[in-house]
């Protein structure tokens, strides 16, 4: 039979109050007595009824991940991590997909409140900085927590510093004798664009090599915009010797592009990503890139919303770091 909250109370030998206030994570709970719940939760297996908790604390215990990024690897990371955070503090996750334009997103942002209800949403680029639904979150006072937002003042949740990252990276591409560095950016309207970009540019100027805007073109983080990105590039005159993609879907379409041209990477490009999602690994060569802890990413800004629903104004913006990885699609530039 499924234990209920009255058996976790008779066995730790508090009251159900007591075990809801546990269970909820609220403070003013002596350690000794939040201990002795834990372990009657734990020998029990109790599983809180959602239902139950919704109709008796006014809340729906639903978090949902709303976004709109083509990046199909980084959005299951974050959803692992959230899920991760979810299940240990008896939390159920909704996935909100946002279409573009203003008003599909402000339709589809009313939709889920409409449908699901939930306490707090956490937000992944570019929506971290979409006017439109910050604005709704923000008139409808709903607590929300952002992924590597453009603009993190007076925002909670977790970020990371992408330009420094790029820095070093790019370091290690000119270390190994590379001076044309091709560059697919990311969606303009996505912050780690921007950012990504800056630390491409403030490279080539550190190592005195000249800018060129013919070696830069548009990308929108999906493998096939890496693909015609790395086919603008690799159609030049003279073609880049190393490409930095923005992300690791669209790094996995340069090497596509490349081996369609007959390239062998590295030998004849270097190619290098940004994320460390799966793909950069399950690839041949495996992916030279910036490991951005995504899944972690996710569960520590789960963690960040569900402080602020349950305290408003507490929170904050986590910081993480950046861990560069060289493997094998990465090496001195050939004579070609």
């Amino acid at each position: 039979m499924r234990s209920r909250i009255e058996d976790v109370a008779a066995a730790a030998g508090v009251s159900m109050k007591t075990v809801s206030r546990v269970l909820n994570h609220e403070p003013n709970v002596r350690e000794e007595t939040r201990d002795r719940v834990t372990r009657a939760v734990e020998q029990l297996q109790y599983k809180p009824n959602l239902s139950a908790r919704s109709l008796a604390g006014q809340r729906s215990y639903v978090v949902a991940l709303v976004y709109n990024n083509p990046s199909r690897n980084y959005l299951m990371e974050v959803q692992s991590g959230m899920l991760e955070a979810c299940r240990a503090n008896h939390y159920n996750l909704v996935l909100a997909p946002v279409g573009c334009g203003k008003q599909r997103t402000a339709d589809d942002i009313k939709g889920l409140f409409e449908y699901f209800g939930p306490d707090g949403v956490v937000l992944i680029p570019p929506l971290t900085d979409d006017n439109v639904v910050l604005t709704y979150l923000e008139e409808h006072e709903v607590p929300f927590a952002c992924i590597a937002p453009r603009n993190p003042e007076k925002r909670i949740g977790v970020m990371m510093e992408e330009t420094a990252a790029v820095l070093e990276l790019m370091a290690g591409l000119i270390a190994l004798g590379h001076r044309r560095i091709g560059h697919i950016k990311g969606p303009r309207t996505h912050g780690a664009c921007q950012w990504r970009y800056a630390g491409y540019r403030e490279a080539l100027r550190k190592a005195g090599i000249a800018y060129d805007t013919g070696l830069v073109t548009q990308g929108e983080f999906s493998f096939d915009s890496g693909i015609s990105g790395a086919n603008r590039l690799l159609d030049l005159a003279e073609p880049p010797t190393a490409i930095f993609a923005a992300n690791d879907d669209m790094a996995a379409g340069v090497i596509r592009a490349a081996g369609e041209r007959g390239l062998v990477v590295p030998r004849d490009l270097s190619v290098c990503g940004f994320d460390d999602t799966p793909i950069a690994r399950h690839i041949y060569p495996a992916l030279t890139t910036v490991r951005q802890p995504t899944s972690e990413m996710g569960r520590l800004a789960t963690l960040e919303l569900l402080e602020r629903i349950r305290t408003p104004g507490a929170g904050r913006m986590v910081h993480v770091e950046p861990t560069l990885l060289f493997r094998e699609s990465t090496r001195p530039p050939s004579g070609r």
